[in-house]
């Protein structure tokens, strides 16, 4: 009985420890010590633990929730950031599509902003791996859902691996929209190769597509290649981007808008 109890404080102060650092960002391994009155080795342990769930990346000292270039932030993170940039962005958007088309969009996000107001501009064919977008979407009138299969990861609450490309290269799109963890001059990135993997593959399944970033995306790189920017045809930034770095990507002649 006491064995059980002690599992189920460990759960829960591990859960609380999550929450913790996705609130604040990152935190040292002495803060959380102290924050949940336990040793600095539990501290360890349960950081081991979040990392193996993908929760959290451990570097020397303490632990973040936040991305790096070789990692990618947890769904419930992601779901915290840039809110109102990703708003602005997705109203923008969704400006961009037509009524009665289809649409394709990713895990991201940045994405899943544009599902909420997808009802706008129905009815349309809406094709996506998310799951939290496919809840979303399900019960809104107008809306014909298309759930693409595959592996279901918990850390980004959607479907990847062979199945979900598989789907995705059997499709075609009026517009497929995708966000990624970073951009450079030339190319987007992510951390990770599944999720790149679709990514791609969505990429080459939409007859326009567009990418849609907040700044703190920008005048970045990851650890693999996502595509050239000339593959999309728009790029959508909220007004947070340096002008300097927008009108960079002009002048290599990107069709960038940002979004009011």
């Amino acid at each position: 009985m006491k064995s059980r109890q002690h599992a189920d404080r460990g759960v829960a102060r591990r859960q609380a420890m999550a929450e913790h650092l996705m609130r604040h960002g990152s935190a040292s391994v002495s803060e959380l010590a102290e924050v949940f009155h336990v040793s600095v080795m539990t501290v360890h342990r349960d950081l081991d633990e979040l990392e193996l769930q993908g929760m959290v990346r451990k570097y020397r000292g303490g632990a973040s929730a936040q991305a790096s270039s070789v990692f990618e932030s947890n769904i419930a993170y992601r779901l915290t950031a840039q809110i109102a940039e990703k708003e602005a962005i997705a109203r923008h958007v969704v400006g961009l599509i037509e009524p009665g088309s289809s649409v394709m969009i990713d895990d991201s996000t940045t994405a899943l902003a544009v599902a909420r107001h997808l009802a706008e501009v129905a009815p349309l064919t809406v094709v996506t791996n998310f799951l939290e977008a496919i809840k979303l979407l399900a019960p809104v009138p107008g809306i014909r859902l298309m759930a693409l299969g595959g592996e279901y990861h918990p850390t980004h609450d959607s479907f990847l691996g062979v199945g979900c490309v598989d789907a995705v290269e059997a499709m075609n799109t009026d517009t497929v929209i995708v966000s990624t963890s970073a951009i450079s001059d030339r190319h987007a990135f992510h951390q990770e190769q599944e999720i790149v993997l679709v990514k791609r593959a969505m990429v080459a399944a939409g007859t326009r597509c567009v990418l849609a970033v907040d700044h703190t995306k920008l005048d970045r790189v990851a650890l693999h290649r996502v595509a050239p920017l000339e593959k999309f045809d728009v790029i959508v930034v909220d007004a947070q981007a340096p002008a300097e770095t927008v009108q960079r990507l002009r002048e290599r002649r990107y069709n960038v808008e940002v979004a009011g």
